[in-house]
């Protein structure tokens, strides 16, 4: 009965150890862990550096088949900041080949999570305007004389986006699926942005991506009111174009902004 006695307290003494181990384990692996996630965490596409950015001159490339006197050919601008009588708005953007030429053929550009957004007077706060995964869009005569467009080289991917081609004297001139309505007397600045990569097109053919050379460049219209018809430039006008930057195998957004550096560090519009 003594010997019994001893062997059950000394087991109890080494389970005690051996729990008390098993803890301090656990929480030195668990905290190694998080560490370890927490520092390999994905970044954030966008940043207030890349918006400030892409309002500044010169363009990375310059759009194929624009003819250089135009006020965006060479650099982003603000256009008409104040939307005056218009109560709608659009943010749209352009995909093109850059002017150099562009010599892949088996490499598309995806596009998604087109956003805008208005800085309001009243209580200085930037409020939602659109987001869409998706974007709707058209191949543009790349100088759009004369508005002419066509069905642009559509495929819709798995995630709700699509991606597309631009080639043959056409770019892919794309907007959000609805415009938006806004209060133009409290509106002190509009930004919109989007995210764009390159991907395979047949993956059955080589990988050219390395050589691809497009270029895109995010903007947004007025409009006169939510059903207008585009005429000539009398029911809409563009409150932006930001820089053209060539488009890479990793997402990189695509920004453009009325305010001036100054405003958009002491207003930064959400990222």
């Amino acid at each position: 009965m003594v010997k019994l006695v001893f062997t059950l307290k000394f087991d109890f003494k080494k389970i005690k150890f051996l729990l008390i181990f098993l803890c301090v384990f656990a929480v030195i692996v668990t905290s190694s862990f998080s560490y370890r996630v927490d520092s390999r965490a994905p970044k954030s596409i966008n940043s207030i550096e890349t918006i400030i950015y892409d309002m500044q001159p010169p363009h990375e490339g310059i759009p194929h088949g624009v003819p250089l006197d135009l006020s965006w050919a060479t650099g982003p601008r603000v256009g008409s900041a104040d939307p005056g009588t218009f109560t709608a708005m659009t943010a749209w953007g352009q995909l093109y080949e850059a002017s150099e030429g562009n010599p892949a053929t088996n490499t598309r550009v995806q596009i998604k999570n087109i956003k805008a957004y208005y800085l309001s007077k009243t209580d200085k706060k930037w409020h939602i305007l659109q987001t869409s995964v998706r974007v709707d869009g058209a191949a543009y005569r790349e100088d759009y004389v004369g508005d002419i467009n066509q069905p642009a080289n559509i495929r819709y991917e798995s995630d709700g986006s699509i991606s597309v081609k631009a080639d043959n004297g056409y770019n892919f001139h794309f907007w959000a699926p609805s415009r938006a309505s806004i209060n133009p007397i409290d509106v002190m600045g509009m930004f919109t942005t989007v995210q764009a990569r390159l991907v395979v097109d047949d993956f059955n053919k080589p990988d050219d991506r390395s050589k691809a050379r497009y270029i895109l460049s995010e903007g947004g219209d007025y409009w006169f009111n939510l059903t207008a018809q585009w005429d000539n430039w009398t029911t809409n006008k563009d409150f932006g174009i930001g820089k053209f930057k060539y488009v890479t195998t990793n997402w990189k957004a695509f920004n453009v902004i009325t305010l001036p550096e100054d405003q958009i560090r002491r207003n930064p519009p959400p990222i």
